[in-house]
């Protein structure tokens, strides 16, 4: 009768037991998702949201494997996109919205696939120098960023809007590497740097000097000139205290970013990556300043829906963020 009860208790335990981990049988992990991801140089934004974006997709989804690749930056990763040597790309906002506007009907380019930040464009130079707007920087030289940028693009534009040539009222520098820029100003041989995003390390690295530094835009009056000349443009708002030593909000323009999809890149490739992204915001936000931002329901008043991956679509009016 002992052996009995005992062997009763052993398969009341057995059940007990299958009916927790009942539910992990029914649900098998995921199988292992392999997609490649081009950034750009170190030293800019991009790499440091590219390994912040791993991380949170990670986090939530393991089996997701997103390997960074540096490159140039947006220029190249278009190119590595349209030839296939890239399952996506973070692009900014200028070089994106100049790929897309020519996006075939049938689909088959590229396409976006999640929203990265808005990124607000500045000029930031040492808190003792004597330049405090854009018309200050005549006849001076300025770090504009590096060649495959769309913040150089950005920057040349808002120093058109504002007035100035970019080739021949400054002396422009174009770098190799983002991070040469706060380098450059620091040591004197750049009167200032352009640059955007509140993520953008060049930014940092300047604001956490020992002396200081200071950030401004262009002129208010000079605002609706700048985004006539390029529809890819939004006035934004760095909002006070984003750096060390600024005070005040600073008005001034700048573009989104997004991640970017090769042609034909699967939709349950994409449709498992979306998940993981927004899922993964809070993770984003901790390790990327506007980590927050790369919500899907952004891609919504920033991105014409013809220019979305399909299954980033069908992911928006999932969850309630149709895009017609």
């Amino acid at each position: 009768m002992e052996k009995i009860m005992m062997r009763r208790r052993e398969l009341l335990l057995g059940m007990a037991g299958l009916s927790v981990i009942s539910p992990a049988l029914a649900q098998p992990p995921q199988t292992e998702l392999h997609l490649s991801l081009g950034t750009a140089t170190p030293g800019g934004s991009f790499p440091a949201f590219g390994r912040a974006l791993i991380a949170a997709v990670q986090e939530v989804d393991p089996g997701a494997m997103i390997e960074p690749r540096i490159t140039k930056g947006s220029t190249e990763n278009l190119a590595l996109l349209k030839a296939g040597k890239l399952d996506l790309a973070l692009v900014q906002g200028e070089y994106a919205y100049e790929a897309l506007s020519g996006l075939r009907a049938d689909g088959g380019g590229l396409s976006v696939v999640a929203p990265i930040d808005a990124s607000p464009g500045m000029f930031v130079v040492q808190a003792a120098s004597p330049v405090r707007s854009v018309p200050d920087l005549r006849g001076r030289a300025v770090a504009l960023g590096t060649r495959g940028s769309g913040f150089t693009i950005m920057g040349r534009t808002v120093l058109q809007g504002s007035g100035i040539d970019p080739d021949h009222d400054i002396t422009p520098i174009l770098l190799d590497d983002a991070a040469d820029g706060a380098t450059q100003v620091l040591d004197g041989r750049a009167a200032a740097l352009w640059g955007a995003s509140l993520g953008w390390p060049g930014f940092k690295t300047l604001a956490d000097a020992p002396d200081g530094a200071r950030f401004f835009g262009p002129a208010p009056e000079a605002i609706p000139k700048i985004l006539a000349l390029r529809t890819s443009l939004r006035r934004l708002a760095v909002p006070a205290g984003s750096f060390r030593g600024q005070n005040a909000a600073i008005e001034t323009v700048g573009s989104w970013s997004f991640i970017l999809a090769r042609p034909r890149l699967g939709g349950a490739a994409v449709t498992r990556l979306v998940h993981a992204i927004d899922r993964g915001r809070d993770t984003l936000a901790q390790l990327y300043p506007q980590g927050r931002e790369s919500d899907p329901h952004n891609l919504v008043s920033n991105v014409p829906s013809a220019w979305l991956h399909p299954a980033t679509a069908a992911y928006l009016r999932e969850i309630g963020a149709d895009p017609e």
